[in-house]
Formats: C-alpha cells, structure tokens, sequence
C-alpha cells in the first residue's frame, strides 16, 4: 500500500472562522514534536509527501522550522496549506525550507472572514512571497487557490478585484468569463507559481441529506493523520468519524489493514460508499466522470 500523500494535521488551530468551513468540534490541538517524529517512522514506508493541512494552518506554529527539519530528516517532502493569513509573520526561509515542495495559498479565505487586514494588506503579504519565490528559491511551486466558483456567481465581485491585483503584480491578463464558462482548471502565472481554480465544495458531515454511492480516492491516494493522532481515510474528514485507530495506541499498519479499512477500499473498488460519512460526502461524486 503505497499513498501520493499523507495529510498530517500538525495542529488543528488556523485562527479563524471560513464561512465555508465547518465549525470546528474537535479539542484545540496541536501535534508535539516527539510524535510528529513518531508519525514520521511509520509513514516511512507508505509515501514520501506529507500535507501539513486537514482542518488547521501550520504557520500558525512557532516552530514550524522544526517540524519541517524532522520531514527532511526523514526524506519526506511537504506541502504547507495555508490561508494566507500568517504569511508577513513566517519567515521566509520557514515557508521555502528545503522540504517544502509546495505552498499553497487560500486566496478566497480573505473575503469569508472578518478580520481587521485590509485586503490590500493581505494581498501584499500573498504578493511579497511569490517575489520572494521567483527572485530566491527556484525549487518550490506556489499555489494560489480560487476554489470558490458556483453557479450563480456568488464571488464575481471579489474575483474581479484579486484577479486584477494578481494581473497586475504577473503583468499577466485573466479572462474571469472564461474561467467560468470553460471551467478552466489553473493558469501559469510565472514559473512554478499557478492560479488554481475549483468549485466551493460542502465538508461531509452525518447531519447531510446528500446520499451517493460512488468511488473515492480515499485509502487509495491518500489518507490523513489528526492532530490527535487518529487515522482517518481522507482529508475531508476532520473530526475522526470514520477512526481507523489511534496511533499513540495503534500501529499505522494495524490501522490500514483493519475490517473497516478493508471494506472501504473494496467498497470503492465496485463504487460503492460503505461508510455514512463517505455515502453523504458530495465531494466523490466528483469523480463519476
């Protein structure tokens, strides 16, 4: 069994309230050292590309730098996800340490919050960082995501004005009617820096009235770890519903090859969902086509 990835939540904490995300039910917690390290061992054999990301933002760690020396101990490379929030107060050599293949920003979070940072202030911090990037540290890749595309257009308002800062820092013209109608995917802005583009999706939770059978890449390309240390089966399931053991108390492997983890890949495998968070989950049907 072989992952993509493995998304570890280093913690929880992101410091603050999307109105896309779902409140949060868990404990505030964040991963010490001596278990990331332990993670770290049992992933060993299972990938070499962590996600530091389920619920929370690692830049809200201090000692961030830390928990990136360990992954590059141990061979493993790291993408940061972010909100973008903490970037003006993250070093540089913190976001683009040697391990991290990839930053990814979460540029529709400015307008789902209201904290007091002009969007000006918070685009300066996002832009400052991909200059940063193109002029110092050729190695990594930025991600500037824009999942917050429907239907009806909700966000046009607020694409329009992060588009034309994004045009005019690239030097770079971006057709926002296009985007919609052709549902295009990502743009190349610069070298390794893209503008990635995805429908708002809604978090699976039991309470949902969505019902679906269909496959998942769950178990397949990746799972996620908690900042508790529960082994869950995809990183959209981020208060633990569907436990696969703990591994403060359960080897990884134990986990991975239990009734219930095998059922769900077989389960999968004949696009069945037989778990209820996975059959209320909206986000697999996704993968229908």
């Amino acid at each position: 069994m072989h992952f993509n990835r493995v998304h570890i939540e280093v913690t929880n904490i992101c410091g603050l309230a999307c109105s896309f995300c779902p409140p949060k039910l868990q404990p505030t917690k964040t991963m010490s050292l001596g278990f990331f390290e332990k993670v770290l061992l049992e992933l060993q054999p299972y990938t070499k590309s962590l996600a530091f990301h389920v619920m929370g933002d690692p830049l809200t760690l201090s000692n961030l730098f830390e928990y990136l020396e360990l992954a590059g101990k141990y061979g493993f490379q790291v993408e940061l996800t972010t909100s973008g929030y903490y970037l003006k107060k993250t070093p540089i050599e913190v976001l683009f340490h040697p391990s991290v293949r990839q930053l990814n920003i979460s540029l529709n979070s400015y307008n789902k919050n209201s904290l007091n940072l002009s969007f000006e202030a918070y685009m300066d911090g996002v832009l400052s960082v991909c200059k940063d990037k193109l002029s110092k540290y050729p190695k990594p890749f930025i991600n500037l995501r824009v999942w917050n595309l429907d239907d009806v257009l909700s966000e046009e308002e607020f694409n329009k004005l992060l588009f034309e800062e994004i045009e005019n820092f690239f030097d770079i013209e971006i057709n926002l009617d296009a985007i919609y109608t052709d549902k295009i995917k990502s743009l190349r802005l610069a070298s390794k820096v893209l503008l990635n583009f995805d429908h708002y999706f809604e978090w699976p939770t039991l309470t949902s009235t969505h019902d679906s059978d269909a496959m998942c890449y769950g178990l397949k390309s990746h799972i996620g770890i908690l900042a508790d240390g529960t082994v869950v089966p995809c990183c959209l399931d981020g208060e633990g519903v569907i436990n696969l053991g703990n591994l403060h108390e359960t080897p990884l492997k134990e986990g991975l090859n239990s009734k219930r983890a095998t059922d769900m890949i077989e389960g999968f495998s004949q696009g069945k969902a037989v778990e209820e968070l996975c059959r209320k989950c909206s986000y697999k049907d996704r993968f229908k086509n």
